[in-house]
């Protein structure tokens, strides 16, 4: 698991999926707004004339030797809900990253967001 103290470690580092693949290169980190602790990370994927954000959950993130290791293969990262390299996660989207990924999406009491860029 990737640490709040390390987030600024490791952006731009390329980020590897559980085979080695790389997915992207590492652009920000979401945090769970319960916790604070990491949760999400935006890697840029695509050509370099079209990048986008692509979201890939840390809970199983291990930090290697000049990569981020994350717990999911690379064509399930591609497909994965993305924004463009300018935009904000738009609230209303945000429970469709944890649905690809199969995790439990559990917004605030008030219907407050789970996620926050860091």
């Amino acid at each position: 698991m990737i640490h709040a103290a390390d987030v600024r470690e490791w952006r731009n580092r390329d980020v590897v999926d559980t085979e080695g693949h790389k997915i992207g290169v590492l652009e920000a980190v979401y945090v769970d707004t319960t916790t604070d602790e990491p949760a999400m990370a935006t890697v840029r994927t695509g050509l370099p004339t079209r990048h986008r954000l692509t979201f890939v959950p840390l809970e199983d993130a291990i930090a290697g030797p000049g990569c981020l290791k994350v717990g999911h293969v690379r064509t399930l990262a591609k497909q994965a809900p993305s924004i463009g390299t300018d935009d904000v996660l738009p609230a209303d989207q945000e429970e469709a990253i944890f649905k690809h990924y199969g995790l439990p999406y559990e917004p605030g009491a008030a219907g407050e967001r789970q996620l926050a860029r860091r």
